[in-house]
């Protein structure tokens, strides 16, 4: 067996956070303004603080990490947002020291994490491809040898001679990755690069992450692209509050972090979060993928299942249903009433039964998803009124090709396509399709 590159033995990172005044600093600009007659009250004020109630919190950002890589080993790092995962990676790359255990590293680290940190705006794009591979650790005749590549790879010719701070931010992004990604170094960590960009300029990122790991260098990789994790790693380390959760085979480790969501994708509601007369009591829900199934978690262009359980304690002649969808950041997708749709629910009998809502071919972005919805009858009574009672999560899929979406682009994603006549102008053909919106099922 090849001897390690990288091992990681008992890592550990603990940071300690003060709250305002813990420590009694006082800041020169209170003194200014206070005053010479005040300054003295201020530090003896500071001297009290310091002495007497003071408070610290310590926190494990990472804790009790280790694993060992070996040369040609692609490891991908995944975890939710806090989990230590960017921590880790400035460990390895030397940024910040441990607190804890040590890391050793044998051969060149080239570091992906801070796409475009060296870049000088006064600086012409040609000269800060020099200045920024120099920083990033690149010989002049490496710069050189790789220099058109980088250009072309980049994609800014024609504005190369051009102070960078005249460009746009898409610009400054192409031409810092293309830059870092021709780095030769033997150990590459990279920490959600390929979240940069447009879409086609990120499918570009994977495909040049693929090459580097094809010619057997040692990659460590964080993204909360699942789909990207399975292709580019052989491995993969899933962190959780600092600690390792487990260590295996990328598509397992990935399948096993999928399933972590099933927790949060059924429960029981809270008797304060649902208002109504009493006749329709919600019990319990659970959210699926299209085949009735928590684990995978449903995706973006997936169908997603809603199973609520209700128990229905006197007859109900008809009635309907208003369902919301909420986005991560509260931004209203969509409100569909099962009136409005055609659909009439009922009668329902006294007794437990339950409602199963289908949401068709979602186009929401990854991320955790609110549902609030009423039933109430003709007359406008009140069955049941829950609002974002039931929380979903979307998880990341290579949607029409798309290798990276997060919510920079919106709340949905849609296919669309775009059609030109010889002469130029737009031509798209008329499309005719059929709403597939949420349907309930008695």
């Amino acid at each position: 067996m090849s001897e390690f590159v990288v091992r990681a033995e008992g890592v550990g990172k603990k940071y300690v956070i003060g709250h305002r005044g813990a420590y009694g600093y006082v800041a020169l600009r209170d003194v200014l303004a206070a005053g010479p007659g005040n300054m003295a009250r201020r530090l003896a004020g500071r001297r009290e603080r310091s002495s007497g109630g003071s408070t610290r919190e310590e926190i494990w950002a990472v804790r009790d990490v280790s694993f060992d890589l070996v040369e040609g080993d692609r490891l991908g790092l995944i975890g939710r947002n806090g989990a230590g995962k960017s921590t880790l990676l400035k460990i390895l790359s030397r940024i910040t020291e441990p607190s804890a255990g040590r890391v050793r590293i044998r051969g060149r680290v080239a570091s992906l994490m801070e796409v475009g940190t060296g870049f000088h705006p006064e600086l012409t794009g040609r000269e800060n491809v020099f200045l920024n591979g120099t920083i990033l650790g690149m010989r002049r005749a490496e710069i050189q040898r790789k220099f058109d590549e980088i250009v072309a790879f980049s994609e800014v010719e024609k504005f190369l001679d051009t102070p960078v701070k005249r460009y746009s931010s898409g610009m400054y992004v192409r031409l810092a990755f293309a830059v870092a990604a021709h780095l030769e170094q033997e150990i590459l960590l990279v920490d959600e690069v390929l979240a940069v960009g447009d879409a086609a300029f990120q499918k570009k990122c994977l495909s040049k992450m693929g090459q580097v790991a094809r010619e057997g260098r040692t990659v460590v990789f964080v993204s909360h692209n699942l789909v990207a994790i399975e292709q580019l790693c052989t491995t993969a380390l899933w962190i959780g509050g600092g600690s390792i959760v487990e260590l295996g085979k990328a598509s397992d480790v990935v399948a096993h972090y999928n399933a972590s969501f099933a927790a949060s994708a059924a429960g029981t509601f809270s008797p304060s979060a649902v208002r109504g007369d009493g006749s329709v009591e919600l019990t319990s829900y659970m959210v699926t993928n299209a085949v009735g199934s928590v684990v995978p978690i449903p995706v973006t262009g997936e169908d997603v299942l809603i199973q609520l359980r209700v128990h229905v304690r006197e007859r109900i002649q008809r009635l309907a249903m208003d369902i919301s969808i909420e986005s991560p950041t509260g931004v209203l997708l969509t409100n569909i009433n099962t009136t409005a749709i055609g659909q009439e629910l009922g009668p329902w009998e006294p007794g437990d039964r339950t409602v199963t809502i289908r949401l068709g071919s979602v186009a929401f972005m990854p991320g955790a998803h609110r549902v609030g919805l009423s039933m109430y009858g003709p007359d406008g009574r009140a069955y049941v009124d829950l609002v974002n009672g039931i929380t979903f999560e979307i998880g990341q899929s290579a949607l029409f090709g798309t290798t990276y979406i997060d919510s920079r682009y919106g709340c949905v994603y849609t296919k669309i396509d775009v059609a030109t006549d010889s002469s130029g102008s737009a031509a798209p053909e008329p499309v005719r399709t059929q709403s597939s919106g949420p349907q309930a099922v008695q």
